[in-house]
């Protein structure tokens, strides 16, 4: 027989046992939640900081990546390699009227010792003596005048780093070849940790500032999240609020050769009327053969939809790099004919004094130069500010 009041009470019954088992299980979700929060806690406070990703870490490095304004001036970020060269000069001349054999030897020790290269310090030395011996000078005062201006001879070799419109727009990108095509193509090579990537971010936001349309094409394809940082750094550039350009990247999936992301990207550029493209490319020691070969190939596979591109390849350097840095700018140079150098990471550095070797044994101007994160700390390379800030 049909018992309707047996079946309400079931049907309760079912009710209130499946409450309360979605309670508990609840309760014990919230309590999971709160043990883990208070040990997240607790490590923090005990100095364990949590490990970042790559990408967690690139985004809060250039958290204030968007801020034009220049940090410090240009002696205040060359303060070390002055010290290195302007302050050791000083201890070892300062208080003497002339030169003694000794301290001659220690000015070649000194200048050896200042990452200007052997050549140069050569050609330096050959100069001041020379100079001194003709006008009978011997003080310390005559030396530092005939270095700086010897120094200032070899920095003002080249005439496009010394255009009074790269010095006076403030973004100092009218030291590049990248305005006269369209569009135009800059190729930045280097070797990992020089800071390729970065000098990328900052010259496309200040390109966008202009109210250029740029395409960054991600030749990178050998190492894991290459791609991600760039797009980190191209957003944010896309986002420079000065101007109505754009900033793109080009990272197609399912493709790992560079030369066909490079020569996708000149296509793409040219059907969609981009400005200019700049091309990322691996990071790669002067010695890596094979590796070379391919930013060679890449070169030549861009000449297939433009016999004249690239128009501009910057070899990007660290200035800690020192000595080093001067061999790979003549292997990247003999491999790629160069056409100029972004220094980078001269804030903090001791050995700046690299970019009057660069120029001088190799041939390459250096263009821009880089003292800090932000934006605005990527300037146009100033022969006369930069001789001034090391050695005044």
């Amino acid at each position: 027989m049909y018992n309707e009041s047996g079946l309400e009470g079931g049907l309760g019954l079912f009710l209130v046992i499946g409450l309360f088992a979605v309670t508990f299980a609840v309760g014990v979700m919230l309590l999971v939640w709160f043990l883990r929060s208070r040990r997240s806690t607790a490590n923090l406070s005990e100095g364990q900081i949590p490990k970042e990703s790559d990408v967690e870490t690139f985004s809060r490095r250039q958290a204030d990546f968007a801020v034009q304004k220049p940090r410090e001036t240009l002696p205040d970020a060359l303060i070390k390699t002055r010290e290195s060269l302007f302050g050791r000069l000083q201890n070892v001349f300062g208080r003497r009227a002339t030169l003694s054999d000794q301290e001659r030897e220690d000015l070649e020790e000194i200048l050896y010792t200042a990452d200007l290269g052997p050549q140069t310090v050569q050609e330096l030395l050959d100069h001041v003596f020379l100079k001194l011996k003709n006008s009978g000078e011997t003080g310390f005062e005559a030396v530092r005048r005939e270095l700086h201006s010897k120094m200032l001879e070899i920095l003002t070799r080249f005439p496009t780093e010394t255009k009074e419109s790269a010095v006076a727009n403030e973004d100092g990108l009218e030291s590049l070849n990248i305005f006269s095509n369209l569009p135009s193509v800059l190729m930045v090579v280097g070797v990992n940790g020089a800071g390729k990537t970065t000098t990328i971010g900052k010259i496309s936001a200040k390109l966008g500032a202009r109210g250029k349309r740029v395409l960054v094409a991600a030749g990178d394809t050998f190492r894991a999240a290459a791609g991600e940082q760039l797009r980190m750094w191209t957003d944010r550039a896309g986002s420079a609020p000065e101007g109505t350009g754009c900033v793109e990247i080009f990272d197609p999936e399912n493709v790992s050769e560079p030369s066909a992301v490079a020569y996708q990207a000149l296509e793409l550029a040219r059907a969609k009327k981009f400005d200019i493209v700049i091309v990322d490319t691996a990071g790669r020691l002067h010695t890596q053969k094979n590796l070379m070969d391919e930013l060679k190939k890449m070169k030549r596979v861009l000449t297939k939809l433009d016999s004249s591109a690239p128009h501009e390849t910057l070899l990007v350097l660290d200035a800690n790099s020192g000595q080093n840095a001067l061999i790979q700018a003549k292997e990247f140079h003999e491999a790629l004919k160069v056409d100029g150098v972004v220094l980078t990471k001269l804030d903090g550095s001791a050995k700046g004094g690299v970019a009057i070797g660069i120029t001088n044994e190799v041939g390459i101007p250096v263009k821009l130069i880089g003292v800090g994160e932000k934006i605005g700390d990527l300037r146009v390379f100033d022969p006369v500010s930069f001789v001034n800030s090391i050695l005044s």
